[in-house]
């Protein structure tokens, strides 16, 4: 799939999301602080989440509280949610500085908005994914879309997916555990082979909120063309996702590390060329193991293996040698050659 100019997939380096969400608390300079902050540690892309509470939510949702909160889910949006010319003037502020900026549409004007503002991909929440009505909705702009799927399962899927498929969108599916932080007992490594096999149009990637970025990097190792982890400038803010938040040096190793195992990840095995000059000291070559006299039919007890791999027979023609008979008399660790043997018939 492509966003804007990136290609993502699993040919390419993963695209590492810093998803600043809700962390800035509803304070638009501080959301500012944290995107500058992840453009220096080099990210490609910040993910934010557009919140237009009265069509989002029903009076119910004023008595739920979250299990990381201790207001009801109703007041923790309201009071962390940016409004309109806010959330333009951010994404002005993120494309000046050469970001990609998308967001979260957790409504239908929510996402009407988002394509106002010309976003290059929409994320679905986990919370979402099976909100067919908004599903069907998002995909119709026919904007890229990347879609966690947390609290799913593969069947539970199925619906989602078939919507994006026929509405022809390139999409992604992320992996993910929908725990503020996601212990390892709960995170599903496997879950990101799960989705590559059971919806082979879509482009792969792993959404962590577990804490320190090893899930992430082993996600990646597994295949997930996108990382998305919730970000902060700081780790001594207060918000419902900071505990499971990374900070900018652990943003900047995230993509740093994630490169590099993607290289790794793709390189098949083979010698390299670079391996070539421990390769001659460090394999062995075959040398006489005693005083041979000419015309020896050479057993094991007459030779061995050492240390460096500069001689003509290396150490893996060891059984070729077996049983050919010396031409000369050869000293003890002596590295032997083929002409000190007889031809074979």
């Amino acid at each position: 799939m492509k966003i804007g100019n990136r290609d993502v997939g699993p040919e390419h380096p993963p695209l590492v999301i810093a998803e600043i969400g809700i962390n800035h608390g509803g304070d638009l300079d501080v959301a500012k602080e944290m995107v500058a902050a992840a453009h220096s540690a080099g990210c490609e892309m910040v993910k934010h989440q557009t919140h237009f509470v009265e069509d989002e939510m029903t009076d119910e949702a004023k008595e739920i509280f979250p299990p990381n909160a201790d207001k009801s889910i109703w007041d923790v949006i309201a009071e962390c949610a940016l409004d309109r010319e806010q959330e333009k003037e951010l994404k002005a502020y993120t494309e000046d500085l050469g970001m990609m900026y998308i967001s979260t549409p957790f409504s239908r004007s929510a996402a009407d908005f988002l394509d106002e503002l010309d976003v290059p991909a929409f994320k679905i929440g986990s919370g979402e994914c099976n909100n067919l009505p908004l599903v069907e909705h998002v995909a119709a702009f026919g904007r890229p879309i990347i879609m966690s799927t947390g609290m799913q399962t593969i069947d539970t899927l199925q619906d989602s997916v078939k919507i994006l498929d026929e509405s022809g969108v390139d999409y992604a599916l992320l992996e993910c555990t929908n725990l503020y932080p996601s212990p390892p007992q709960n995170v599903s490594l496997r879950g990101i082979a799960d989705l590559r096999e059971a919806f082979p149009n879509a482009v792969i990637g792993f959404s962590d909120h577990s804490i320190g970025p090893e899930m992430a990097l082993a996600g990646v190792a597994l295949g997930a063309a996108i990382v998305e982890r919730h970000f902060t400038d700081s780790r001594y803010r207060q918000g419902p996702d900071i505990t499971a938040s990374m900070d900018p040096p652990e943003l900047r190793r995230l993509i740093t590390l994630s490169r590099e195992i993607h290289i790794a990840a793709n390189n098949d095995k083979h010698r390299t060329a670079d391996e070539e000059a421990v390769y001659r000291f460090a394999r062995a070559s075959l040398v006489a193991d005693r005083d041979l006299e000419a015309g020896t039919v050479v057993d094991r007890a007459d030779i061995w293996a050492r240390r460096p791999g500069s001689g003509e027979i290396p150490g893996f023609d060891y059984y070729k040698v077996l049983g050919r008979r010396t031409t000369r008399a050869i000293p003890r660790n002596t590295q032997l050659t083929w002409s000190d043997f007889e031809p074979t018939a």
